[in-house]
């Protein structure tokens, strides 16, 4: 394995912008979508099974910017200063990383959001082909009740519909996926991206949609996992949202109508990157 495409979180204009920035490269002539491996953690989770779909990067790109091809979003409804003050005194009393994940997942299964059904219909709309690629794909989730790790993969056993879902349950706005008797909620609570699952790849390329700061304590932070691989020989480019990205994907990456802004400023921001890699 040569290539790896780590994609991290960041809600449905995360979705778009990641899209566009893929795009924007192909039109570049530095089209990545072929790596080996894809590692998807909640929206990236999405962007990584449409791109083992076998659809075509212009393809997944009209889906984000063409109104009849969307997918079927619902608008995200949270109570932002509640949400914050229970993770806030979670984060306050939780001795380590791992305690941490737990005390959000309850803070989740607690929570009223949507029906199971209602937020699975959605992410099979989103995805263009509901069965596992060939090629290797990781999606990060984090079991509700103990916070700990859970990387799907084709031989997990598991729908590839479920897994994305489960990467994708932002606690207390989407309700955690029940798999196998256990509740899974958004990989994003362990880390933005997860990189460390990457280990091996000769090339890492990661895209944060949120940028790299970590959303909780991490046991595997972005620049600690970053630095780790590049130690072990790996060559690894990570790359946010530039100002115009930015302020397209907006205040609130759950909002839908973000979709066309967000993917048209990243095909932008990746028409003019240059990927930076070592020769030879």
């Amino acid at each position: 394995m040569t290539e790896a495409l780590v994609l991290g979180g960041g809600g449905v204009g995360g979705i778009a912008w990641m899209t566009g920035l893929l795009a924007g490269l192909a039109d570049a002539g530095q089209d990545v979508t072929g790596a080996g491996l894809l590692v998807g953690t909640s929206a990236g989770a999405t962007v990584a099974a449409q791109l083992g779909s076998g659809l075509g990067v212009e393809e997944l790109f009209a889906r984000q910017v063409e109104p009849s091809l969307q997918a079927r979003e619902i608008m995200a409804e949270m109570d932002i200063e509640r949400f914050a003050a229970e993770i806030g005194l979670t984060m306050a009393t939780a001795s380590s990383a791992a305690e941490l994940r737990g005390a959000v997942g309850r803070v989740a299964l607690a929570a009223r959001t949507v029906s199971e059904p209602e937020r699975l219909a959605v992410i099979e709309s989103r995805l263009p082909e509901h069965g596992w690629p060939q090629r290797a794909l990781r999606v990060v989730a984090v079991d509700a009740e103990t916070g700990d790790t859970r990387v799907f993969d084709r031989d997990s056993g598991v729908s590839l519909v479920d897994a994305v879902a489960a990467s994708c349950a932002v606690p207390g706005v989407w309700p955690p996926v029940t798999i196998a008797g256990r509740r899974y909620i958004d990989g994003g609570i362990r880390s933005v991206a997860n990189v460390d699952l990457a280990a091996g790849a000769a090339r890492v390329l990661v895209l944060v949609p949120l940028g790299p700061v970590e959303p909780l304590p991490s046991d595997h932070p972005l620049d600690d996992t970053v630095a780790a691989l590049r130690a072990e020989g790996a060559e690894v480019l990570v790359i946010g949202p530039d100002d115009a990205s930015t302020s397209a994907i907006g205040a609130n990456p759950l909002d839908p109508a973000t979709r066309g802004p967000a993917a048209r400023a990243g095909r932008e921001q990746g028409r003019e990157l240059k990927l930076e890699w070592a020769e030879g």
